[in-house]
């Protein structure tokens, strides 16, 4: 019913291994136009650059290292918001702090993968290994210095994310609109 044999060719025949069926090569059906493929070259990494400010410059900002001592849960969630692009909010991520820090008593375990996540999207200096056992040794002045790296970056930590997108879209579609005349006029 089927003819397997393959036709005679110049071509060695081409391996069916792959599929397991028979296939034969026809150079009639070949192309000559150049096939040559040469992909992209991948993009080039964001250069390591330095935290805008040191581990303990903390009371550079009074208020921030206030709130930290007293309800780091506050900064986080805050921090936590920016990092995630409004994807959780303050207060959930700032409440899973707090139920990791009562539940197992270490919340620097759940915040030390938010400045990993932050040292990548903004090319900064440092290593897993080193956002690991900052947070486990200085919490809250890391807490404090990734407040301050975001709020140098220009971001408005009280709002939030969303406020900052609302902010920043409003200062760019502030354009006024065409002038409409009211009544009919001759």
């Amino acid at each position: 019913m089927y003819d397997y044999e393959q036709a005679p060719s110049s071509d060695p025949p081409k391996s069916a291994a792959t599929t397991g069926f028979p296939v034969s090569y026809n150079s009639a059906y070949s192309s000559t136009a150049d096939t040559s493929y040469t992909p992209a070259p991948p993009p080039q990494p964001k250069p390591i650059v330095k935290w805008s400010t040191g581990l303990c410059d903390c009371f550079s900002d009074c208020s921030n290292c206030c709130i930290t001592c007293l309800c780091p849960c506050v900064t986080f969630g805050r921090v936590a918001e920016i990092v995630d692009k409004g994807s959780t909010s303050c207060g959930a991520s700032g409440a899973l702090y707090t139920l990791i820090c009562c539940v197992i008593g270490c919340g620097c375990l759940y915040s030390c993968f938010y400045r990993s996540k932050m040292r990548r999207q903004y090319g900064l200096k440092g290593s897993g290994c080193t956002d690991c056992l900052l947070h486990c040794c200085c919490e809250y002045c890391v807490l404090c210095q990734e407040y301050r790296e975001l709020q140098n970056r220009g971001f408005d930590m009280i709002i939030g994310w969303h406020g900052n997108v609302e902010q920043r879209s409003r200062g760019v579609a502030m354009i006024a609109p065409p002038s409409v005349q009211q009544g009919m006029t001759r």
